[in-house]
Protein backbone atom coordinates (compact mmCIF):
# COMPACT_ATOMS: atom_id res chain seq x y z
CA UNK A 1 0.00 0.00 0.00
CA UNK A 2 2.83 2.38 0.87
CA UNK A 3 4.45 1.65 -2.51
CA UNK A 4 1.22 2.64 -4.25
CA UNK A 5 1.11 6.00 -2.48
CA UNK A 6 4.83 6.41 -3.15
CA UNK A 7 4.06 6.26 -6.87
CA UNK A 8 1.57 9.13 -6.70
CA UNK A 9 2.46 12.78 -7.13
CA UNK A 10 2.11 14.84 -3.92
CA UNK A 11 -0.45 17.09 -5.63
CA UNK A 12 -2.54 14.04 -6.49
CA UNK A 13 -2.27 12.87 -2.90
CA UNK A 14 -3.39 16.31 -1.72
CA UNK A 15 -6.41 16.08 -4.03
CA UNK A 16 -7.32 12.65 -2.64
CA UNK A 17 -6.85 13.84 0.95
CA UNK A 18 -8.95 16.98 0.54
CA UNK A 19 -11.53 14.88 -1.29
CA UNK A 20 -11.75 12.89 1.95
CA UNK A 21 -12.17 16.05 4.05
CA UNK A 22 -14.86 17.23 1.63
CA UNK A 23 -16.60 13.88 2.06
CA UNK A 24 -16.51 14.37 5.83
CA UNK A 25 -18.22 17.75 5.37
CA UNK A 26 -20.88 16.02 3.29
CA UNK A 27 -21.25 13.32 5.96
CA UNK A 28 -21.87 15.97 8.59
CA UNK A 29 -24.29 17.79 6.29
CA UNK A 30 -26.19 14.51 5.97
CA UNK A 31 -27.27 14.82 9.59
CA UNK A 32 -30.01 17.08 8.25
CA UNK A 33 -31.90 13.97 7.08
CA UNK A 34 -32.13 12.73 10.68
CA UNK A 35 -32.23 15.85 12.89
CA UNK A 36 -34.12 19.11 12.56
CA UNK A 37 -32.26 20.75 15.45
CA UNK A 38 -29.12 20.15 17.49
CA UNK A 39 -29.36 20.73 21.27
CA UNK A 40 -27.28 23.75 22.27
CA UNK A 41 -24.93 21.76 24.57
CA UNK A 42 -24.24 19.25 21.79
CA UNK A 43 -23.67 22.03 19.25
CA UNK A 44 -21.27 23.77 21.63
CA UNK A 45 -19.38 20.53 22.24
CA UNK A 46 -19.11 19.91 18.48
CA UNK A 47 -17.70 23.37 17.81
CA UNK A 48 -15.35 23.07 20.78
CA UNK A 49 -14.16 19.70 19.52
CA UNK A 50 -13.43 21.20 16.10
CA UNK A 51 -11.55 24.06 17.79
CA UNK A 52 -9.36 21.67 19.76
CA UNK A 53 -8.43 19.68 16.68
CA UNK A 54 -7.54 22.81 14.71
CA UNK A 55 -5.41 24.24 17.54
CA UNK A 56 -3.50 20.98 17.94
CA UNK A 57 -3.05 20.58 14.18
CA UNK A 58 -1.78 24.15 13.92
CA UNK A 59 1.07 23.44 16.32
CA UNK A 60 1.96 19.76 16.01
CA UNK A 61 1.39 19.40 12.25
CA UNK A 62 2.21 22.87 10.94
CA UNK A 63 4.16 25.21 13.25
CA UNK A 64 6.55 22.64 14.71
CA UNK A 65 7.58 21.24 11.29
CA UNK A 66 7.91 24.83 10.02
CA UNK A 67 10.32 25.67 12.84
CA UNK A 68 12.36 22.51 12.25
CA UNK A 69 12.61 23.13 8.49
CA UNK A 70 13.64 26.76 9.01
CA UNK A 71 16.36 25.76 11.47
CA UNK A 72 17.60 23.02 9.14
CA UNK A 73 17.89 25.56 6.33
CA UNK A 74 19.93 27.84 8.57
CA UNK A 75 17.29 30.55 8.63
CA UNK A 76 16.22 32.72 11.55
CA UNK A 77 13.42 30.32 12.47
CA UNK A 78 11.45 32.53 14.86
CA UNK A 79 11.29 35.35 12.31
CA UNK A 80 10.27 33.27 9.29
CA UNK A 81 7.68 31.28 11.22
CA UNK A 82 6.25 34.39 12.89
CA UNK A 83 6.03 36.15 9.53
CA UNK A 84 4.17 33.24 7.97
CA UNK A 85 1.85 32.83 10.96
CA UNK A 86 0.88 36.51 11.05
CA UNK A 87 0.48 36.60 7.25
CA UNK A 88 -1.98 33.71 7.43
CA UNK A 89 -4.00 35.37 10.18
CA UNK A 90 -4.05 38.74 8.42
CA UNK A 91 -5.14 37.14 5.15
CA UNK A 92 -8.15 35.58 6.86
CA UNK A 93 -8.80 38.89 8.60
CA UNK A 94 -9.03 40.61 5.22
CA UNK A 95 -11.34 37.92 3.86
CA UNK A 96 -13.59 38.34 6.89
CA UNK A 97 -13.69 42.08 6.31
CA UNK A 98 -14.39 41.82 2.59
CA UNK A 99 -16.77 38.84 2.35
CA UNK A 100 -20.16 39.16 4.04
CA UNK A 101 -20.97 36.18 6.27
CA UNK A 102 -23.07 35.26 9.26
CA UNK A 103 -21.77 33.69 12.47
CA UNK A 104 -23.86 30.54 12.52
CA UNK A 105 -23.93 29.92 16.26
CA UNK A 106 -24.33 33.37 17.76
CA UNK A 107 -27.73 34.20 19.19
CA UNK A 108 -27.59 37.73 17.83
CA UNK A 109 -26.83 36.40 14.32
CA UNK A 110 -24.01 38.88 13.89
CA UNK A 111 -23.37 39.87 10.30
CA UNK A 112 -19.77 40.56 9.39
CA UNK A 113 -17.86 41.59 6.28
CA UNK A 114 -19.01 43.98 3.61
CA UNK A 115 -22.59 45.14 3.28
CA UNK A 116 -24.73 42.58 1.53
CA UNK A 117 -28.24 41.98 0.29
CA UNK A 118 -27.61 38.23 0.31
CA UNK A 119 -30.13 36.03 2.05
CA UNK A 120 -29.27 34.70 5.50
CA UNK A 121 -28.91 31.20 4.04
CA UNK A 122 -26.12 32.27 1.68
CA UNK A 123 -24.38 34.13 4.49
CA UNK A 124 -24.43 30.96 6.58
CA UNK A 125 -22.81 29.02 3.73
CA UNK A 126 -20.15 31.70 3.27
CA UNK A 127 -19.30 31.54 6.97
CA UNK A 128 -18.35 27.85 6.88
CA UNK A 129 -16.70 28.24 3.47
CA UNK A 130 -14.34 30.77 5.07
CA UNK A 131 -13.50 28.15 7.70
CA UNK A 132 -12.62 25.60 5.04
CA UNK A 133 -10.13 27.72 3.08
CA UNK A 134 -7.25 27.42 5.58
CA UNK A 135 -8.14 23.80 6.27
CA UNK A 136 -7.75 22.81 2.62
CA UNK A 137 -4.54 24.83 2.43
CA UNK A 138 -3.15 23.08 5.51
CA UNK A 139 -3.81 19.62 4.08
CA UNK A 140 -2.35 20.61 0.70
CA UNK A 141 0.81 22.05 2.23
CA UNK A 142 1.28 18.92 4.36
CA UNK A 143 1.20 16.69 1.29
CA UNK A 144 3.21 19.11 -0.82
CA UNK A 145 5.93 18.80 1.82
CA UNK A 146 6.45 15.21 0.63
CA UNK A 147 8.45 16.68 -2.23
CA UNK A 148 11.09 17.54 0.38
CA UNK A 149 11.52 13.84 1.17
CA UNK A 150 8.95 11.08 0.63
CA UNK A 151 9.21 8.88 3.70
CA UNK A 152 6.72 6.81 5.66
CA UNK A 153 6.93 9.28 8.55
CA UNK A 154 6.29 12.28 6.28
CA UNK A 155 3.35 10.54 4.62
CA UNK A 156 1.79 9.60 7.94
CA UNK A 157 2.21 13.16 9.22
CA UNK A 158 0.28 14.45 6.19
CA UNK A 159 -2.37 11.74 6.60
CA UNK A 160 -2.85 12.74 10.24
CA UNK A 161 -3.49 16.35 9.20
CA UNK A 162 -6.09 15.23 6.65
CA UNK A 163 -7.73 12.85 9.13
CA UNK A 164 -7.89 15.48 11.87
CA UNK A 165 -9.35 18.10 9.53
CA UNK A 166 -11.82 15.54 8.24
CA UNK A 167 -13.06 14.68 11.73
CA UNK A 168 -13.71 18.31 12.62
CA UNK A 169 -15.43 18.89 9.26
CA UNK A 170 -18.26 16.60 10.33
CA UNK A 171 -19.74 19.03 12.90
CA UNK A 172 -19.03 21.93 10.54
CA UNK A 173 -21.11 20.28 7.81
CA UNK A 174 -23.97 19.85 10.27
CA UNK A 175 -23.53 23.47 11.39
CA UNK A 176 -24.47 24.57 7.86
CA UNK A 177 -27.15 22.12 6.78
CA UNK A 178 -29.31 22.06 9.93
CA UNK A 179 -29.62 25.88 10.24
CA UNK A 180 -30.54 25.97 6.52
CA UNK A 181 -33.38 23.57 7.26
CA UNK A 182 -34.67 26.04 9.85
CA UNK A 183 -34.41 28.78 7.21
CA UNK A 184 -37.03 26.99 5.13
CA UNK A 185 -34.87 24.89 2.79
CA UNK A 186 -35.80 21.27 2.10
CA UNK A 187 -33.60 18.58 3.64
CA UNK A 188 -32.17 17.77 0.21
CA UNK A 189 -31.25 21.39 -0.55
CA UNK A 190 -29.87 21.89 2.95
CA UNK A 191 -27.62 18.88 2.46
CA UNK A 192 -26.53 20.09 -0.98
CA UNK A 193 -25.46 23.53 0.22
CA UNK A 194 -23.95 22.08 3.40
CA UNK A 195 -21.61 19.78 1.52
CA UNK A 196 -20.92 22.49 -1.05
CA UNK A 197 -19.29 24.59 1.67
CA UNK A 198 -16.45 22.05 1.68
CA UNK A 199 -15.77 22.42 -2.05
CA UNK A 200 -13.03 24.98 -1.43
CA UNK A 201 -10.91 22.42 0.44
CA UNK A 202 -9.78 20.46 -2.66
CA UNK A 203 -9.09 23.78 -4.39
CA UNK A 204 -6.99 25.02 -1.47
CA UNK A 205 -5.34 21.61 -1.18
CA UNK A 206 -4.20 21.56 -4.80
CA UNK A 207 -2.93 25.13 -4.67
CA UNK A 208 -1.08 24.58 -1.39
CA UNK A 209 0.51 21.31 -2.50
CA UNK A 210 1.57 22.64 -5.90
CA UNK A 211 3.04 25.81 -4.41
CA UNK A 212 5.32 24.11 -1.90
CA UNK A 213 6.17 21.18 -4.19
CA UNK A 214 7.46 23.38 -7.00
CA UNK A 215 8.90 26.10 -4.73
CA UNK A 216 10.36 24.10 -1.85
CA UNK A 217 11.89 27.17 -0.21
CA UNK A 218 8.36 28.39 0.58
CA UNK A 219 7.52 25.30 2.63
CA UNK A 220 8.32 26.70 6.12
CA UNK A 221 6.43 29.90 5.32
CA UNK A 222 3.47 28.00 3.86
CA UNK A 223 3.19 25.72 6.91
CA UNK A 224 3.15 28.63 9.34
CA UNK A 225 0.81 30.60 7.04
CA UNK A 226 -1.75 27.78 7.17
CA UNK A 227 -1.37 27.60 10.95
CA UNK A 228 -2.01 31.32 11.34
CA UNK A 229 -5.09 31.14 9.14
CA UNK A 230 -6.49 28.22 11.14
CA UNK A 231 -5.87 29.89 14.51
CA UNK A 232 -7.63 33.03 13.27
CA UNK A 233 -10.71 30.96 12.40
CA UNK A 234 -10.66 29.25 15.79
CA UNK A 235 -10.37 32.45 17.83
CA UNK A 236 -12.60 34.61 15.65
CA UNK A 237 -15.37 32.13 14.85
CA UNK A 238 -15.40 28.73 16.49
CA UNK A 239 -14.66 29.58 20.12
CA UNK A 240 -17.13 32.52 20.37
CA UNK A 241 -19.83 30.45 18.65
CA UNK A 242 -19.22 27.50 20.97
CA UNK A 243 -19.73 29.67 24.08
CA UNK A 244 -23.33 30.67 23.49
CA UNK A 245 -26.07 29.56 25.83
CA UNK A 246 -25.58 28.44 29.42
CA UNK A 247 -23.70 25.16 28.91
CA UNK A 248 -20.33 26.63 27.93
CA UNK A 249 -18.47 23.91 29.83
CA UNK A 250 -19.39 21.51 27.04
CA UNK A 251 -17.45 23.55 24.50
CA UNK A 252 -14.41 23.63 26.78
CA UNK A 253 -14.50 19.87 27.31
CA UNK A 254 -15.02 19.35 23.59
CA UNK A 255 -11.97 21.50 22.82
CA UNK A 256 -9.82 19.55 25.28
CA UNK A 257 -10.86 16.18 23.85
CA UNK A 258 -10.33 17.45 20.30
CA UNK A 259 -6.86 18.74 21.16
CA UNK A 260 -5.84 15.49 22.86
CA UNK A 261 -7.14 13.37 19.98
CA UNK A 262 -5.22 15.36 17.36
CA UNK A 263 -2.07 15.46 19.50
CA UNK A 264 -2.23 11.71 20.07
CA UNK A 265 -2.69 11.04 16.36
CA UNK A 266 0.17 13.33 15.40
CA UNK A 267 2.62 12.10 18.03
CA UNK A 268 1.59 8.46 17.71
CA UNK A 269 1.44 8.21 13.93
CA UNK A 270 3.24 11.29 12.61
Amino acid sequence: MFDFFLSLHPVVLALLATGFTWFCTAFGAGFVFFFRTVPRPVFNAMLGFASGIMIAASFWSLLLPSIELSERAGNLAWFHVSLGFLSGGLSLYLLHKLLPHLHVGLEENRLEGGKSSFQRSLLLILAITLHNIPEGLAVGVAFGALGDGFTYEALMAAVVVAFGIGIQNIPEGAAVSIPLLREGFSARKSFWYGQLSGFVEPIGGILGAALVFYVESLLPFALSFAAGAMIFVVVEELIPESHTGKETEMSTLGAMFGFVLMMALDVGLG
